[in-house]
């Protein structure tokens, strides 16, 4: 009876004890008992930093500035040198033959610098001519073009409606005439293969 007694009441203290430790700690939140951990840092202890001399700091800063002032300089040289083009340069060959392919220049006489000055002046009159005489035919067509509506108008206006609507069949309009070069019978045309030749150049 003696032992009974003394396990009721052991198992009585050591459940209020552990309701009161559990509760203080918040570890259990319900009658159920659960853990709760928290998360994990793994945090380490800092570094310490090596002290470095001023001078050589100074001396990395100032390297550092003239390498950017040396890239800066270099840009601002060749800045206004543009991608050369070899289609556009001259042969050598060609430019060690200019005293030879050089032309002098023509001395025109008073009469020829005459005659060149009325033969100009001939061909802007005939250019204006030309110009005003396609004015006036195209004055006299819209004007004839005008009458017959205005006259279709008083008569019907129905077939008036029909010819001022436009004629959808003669929008997608495609001709083919009569080309630069006539073409070649029996002409073979390559595969179209297609050989890159032109120059990498880097920015």
């Amino acid at each position: 009876m003696l032992n009974v007694s003394v396990l009721r009441q052991f198992s009585k203290l050591s459940i209020s004890a552990a309701s009161s430790v559990l509760s203080t700690r918040n570890i259990c939140t319900s009658a159920a008992l659960q853990f709760r951990i928290t998360d994990q840092l793994w945090a380490e202890p800092l570094k310490k930093k090596k002290k470095i001399d001023p001078a050589i700091i100074k001396a990395r800063e100032d390297r550092r500035r003239k390498k950017l002032e040396k890239q800066i300089r270099r840009l601002e040289k060749n800045a206004q040198q543009l991608k050369p083009i070899d289609e556009l340069e001259v042969p050598l060959h060609l430019i060690d033959q200019m005293s030879k392919r050089k032309r002098p220049p023509v001395q025109l006489t008073a009469e020829q610098v005459e005659a060149r000055a009325l033969l100009e002046k001939d061909w802007a009159r005939y250019k204006r001519k030309e110009f005003m005489a396609n004015i006036a035919q195209i004055d006299r067509i819209m004007s004839a073009q005008k009458r017959a509506l205005d006259q279709l108008y008083e008569e019907s206006e129905e077939l008036y409606d029909e010819a001022v609507m436009p004629d959808l069949q003669l929008i997608p309009y495609t001709i083919t005439g009569p080309v630069a070069t006539p073409p070649i019978k029996n002409y073979d045309s390559p595969d179209g293969e297609y050989i890159d030749i032109s120059k990498k150049w880097q920015n």
